[in-house]
């Protein structure tokens, strides 16, 4: 009798064990994928279970990463070349893309700069290795100043929006929602966009212990996420009504992002391999990193089929 108990006991113990979820660990920065992928609909029959985790800037996202907090998340080019640099292991395994206009320096509705010459000898807030430090340098390079003709000041995005406010710094390098909300809550000017001077790309990166263990899981979330992005470019007001109500934020404040942003998915290829170099190659310029990378090592293509599967290509 005991031995049967005993029997019966393993047999549901193993039933709950097989019927157990993986979990993927997921990183976002104010909602942005689960925003995208809660208004698409493509959650609703997940086969294992995300666990979403909200990071206010990319380097928290990327510490977070490489002590193994989370699997996988959603950063700038920028941030990802200084993590990958610093040799934090991980990968980009998706690609994205979206216009310039959202990646701007600030200034205040009645400030008199006009325009970025007007911020030589300025203080511009920013965070450390962020694309909006990319931002700058791509400007002072572009106009042939050197690092000193600015003042940057390196402040997490909650910092920065202190100084800012009060006037403590004269320009904001900022990104996207925090450069809409400045503009339309509190009527902020861009005075330099990232048009024409940076790639303009955000990766989904994992580590390659997470690409190794965690592959069907990757692979699956990263076909929602191209599915829930092609979705997105013909129903930006449903996005920015989900994405309004998660952040607890006016729907007018992502509506203004997303409607200029047209942000897409798309695979690792020779395109962004030679835009992630682009990059690598101003930070080498400017002394930000001192080991000069490959891009081709930090990037991983086999998940192009679900990215093109999830799109519909």
């Amino acid at each position: 009798m005991i031995r049967l108990m005993l029997a019966g006991a393993l047999l549901l113990l193993g039933n709950e064990a097989g019927q157990a979820q993986t979990i993927l660990r997921v990183g976002d920065q104010k909602g942005n994928a689960q925003a995208v992928m809660e208004a698409a609909g493509v959650l609703k029959d997940v086969p294992y279970r995300i666990e979403w985790k909200e990071f206010a800037a990319a380097a928290p996202l990327l510490e977070a990463l490489s002590a193994g907090a989370i699997e996988t998340g959603l950063v700038g080019d920028a941030p990802f070349t200084f993590a990958a640099a610093a040799g934090v292991p991980v990968k980009a395994i998706a690609a994205i893309r979206q216009t310039g206009e959202g990646l701007a320096i600030l200034v205040p509705e009645k400030s008199p700069i006009k325009s970025f010459d007007d911020l030589r000898g300025k203080k511009i807030a920013t965070g450390r290795g962020s694309i909006g430090h990319q931002l700058i340098l791509a400007a002072l390079e572009q106009m042939g100043w050197k690092a000193d003709d600015v003042q940057i000041t390196f402040l997490a995005p909650s910092d920065a929006k202190i100084a800012y406010s009060q006037g403590s710094v004269d320009a904001w390098s900022t990104w996207e929602p925090y450069v809409s909300q400045e503009e339309v809550l509190f009527k902020s000017r861009r005075v330099i966009t990232a048009e024409g001077l940076t790639p303009g790309l955000s990766f989904q990166v994992a580590t390659s212990g997470s690409i190794r263990d965690k592959r069907p899981e990757l692979t699956d979330f990263i076909r929602r996420l191209a599915a829930a992005r092609t979705w997105s470019l013909n129903n930006t007001n449903s996005y920015a009504e989900t994405w309004g109500r998660l952040m607890n934020i006016p729907a007018v404040v992502p509506l203004n992002w997303l409607a200029r942003a047209k942000v897409r998915i798309a695979p690792i290829d020779d395109s962004v391999t030679k835009d992630e170099q682009s990059t690598i190659d101003l930070y080498c310029r400017w002394g930000l990193i001192k080991r000069k990378l490959d891009a081709a090592d930090i990037v991983d293509r086999s998940f192009a089929d679900a990215i093109a599967k999830g799109a519909g290509l």
